[in-house]
C-alpha cells in the first residue's frame, strides 16, 4: 500500500494484477488498483475531477484525465473515507501511475489539488 497526504486529505492505493485479465503473449498486462479517499479536515469536499500519469516500461507515457471517478464525483464529509476500484492495461510486466485529483470545498467555494501518489503495477512473478 502507498499513502500520501495532502491538504488533509489521505489517498491510499493498493493495487491487484489480474492474471485472468492478461495475455503476455500479446503484451497485454491488467491492473486492478483500489484507491481509498480520507478526508482528515473539517470542511466537506467534492472529487470533480481527476489526471493521470501512466508510465509503461517499454517508454510509453499516457496522460488521461477527465471529471470525477468512475462515473462519480462523490461528496466526502469529514471524518468519512470513498474507496472505488478501476483497472489500467499495460503493454510491458512494469508501470507506475500518480496523478491528482480536483476537489472542491464549498466552506469557502475552493477548489485544490490532493496528489496521488506514485505506485507500482508489477507483475508478481518480476518480484522474485
Amino acid at each position: 500500500m502507498v499513502t500520501a497526504i495532502t491538504e488533509g486529505i489521505k489517498i491510499s492505493v493498493v493495487t491487484i494484477y489480474q492474471e485472468e485479465y492478461s495475455n503476455p503473449d500479446k503484451e497485454h498486462y491488467m491492473f486492478a488498483y483500489q484507491i481509498t479517499i480520507e478526508n482528515l479536515t473539517d470542511y466537506t469536499i467534492q472529487l470533480m475531477r481527476r489526471q493521470w500519469f501512466i508510465f509503461d516500461s517499454n517508454g510509453s507515457r499516457r496522460e488521461v484525465e477527465g471529471e470525477g471517478v468512475v462515473g462519480l464525483q462523490p461528496v466526502i464529509n469529514p471524518g468519512d473515507t470513498y474507496s472505488y476500484v478501476s483497472g489500467c492495461n499495460l503493454s510491458s510486466d512494469i508501470g507506475t501511475m500518480s496523478g491528482n485529483y480536483q476537489m472542491y470545498r464549498s466552506a469557502d467555494d475552493s477548489s485544490f489539488l490532493v496528489d496521488i501518489p506514485e505506485f507500482e503495477l508489477i507483475v508478481p512473478y518480476r518480484l522474485n
